[in-house]
């Protein structure tokens, strides 16, 4: 689905990543490590918003190492970033319509399937998003993100903030997306224990350098411990 070929990138004059090699399946990847480690720029990164300084960054086969961003949305990848990623003074049907502009599949059919995945939407479609609690608005922001029929969903610490009666749930729905949806999935968390619950393969950050990458199920604590430099 993915694959990063020594790709570098950025802000101003600070290198944060550092010619990173990895490649993504179908699949759950879990993209762990500790504040600063670079795992925001990356999910930025691969979504294009962030332009490679270095490398290459295949999709499908295809190099999209210079692909804008609303192009790279169009054709299958869909970013969820960390901050601001509902449009607050609009409803939430409001914001579950402009996901669709990017998608020629049936609007109506798609929010449908929005709400059949987050039914606690279902009451609050003419509601204002900033008004929504933090748990709903993530939901919201997730369905627009689905509306666009992706193939890669990036989803840059979904769970922060949220209240603990929310974390589990948005776990649980992470892989059902994948699970029911066949969609490809790259998870960057700083809870590194359900992030492990729900993914396939995990890739450790730490100083914007691969640490390890590797299969959930092969892994230790102790391997993790050593990824995060600790």
């Amino acid at each position: 689905m993915l694959e990063a070929r020594g790709i570098s990138s950025g802000y101003g004059d600070v290198t944060v990543l550092k010619e990173l090699d990895f490649q993504v399946g179908n699949e759950i990847l879990a993209v762990l490590g500790a504040n600063g480690a670079g795992k925001s720029t990356l999910m930025l990164t691969i979504a294009g918003v962030l332009p490679l300084r270095a490398g290459t960054l295949l999709f499908q086969g295809d190099d999209i190492s210079k692909t804008p961003a609303h192009v790279l949305a169009s054709r299958g990848i869909a970013l969820v970033p960390q901050e601001g990623n509902v449009f607050a003074d609009l409803t939430v049907d409001e914001n579950l319509a402009i996901g669709g502009l990017a998608s020629r599949a049936d609007r109506d059919s798609r929010v449908d399937e929005v709400m059949t995945l987050f039914p606690a939407l279902k009451d609050r479609r003419r509601q204002r998003a900033g008004t929504l609690s933090g748990g709903e608005a993530q939901m919201v922001a997730v369905g627009r993100a689905l509306m666009q029929g992706p193939q890669m969903l990036l989803l840059d610490e979904p769970t922060a903030g949220l209240a603990p009666i929310y974390v589990d749930s948005f776990f649980e729905k992470i892989r059902e997306i994948h699970e029911t949806r066949d969609i490809t999935i790259v998870l960057a968390e700083q809870n590194a224990a359900k992030a492990r619950e729900i993914s396939d393969r995990v890739l450790v950050l730490n100083l914007g350098e691969i640490t390890m990458i590797g299969n959930n199920a092969d892994l230790h604590i102790e391997q993790l411990k050593r990824g995060y430099g600790l």
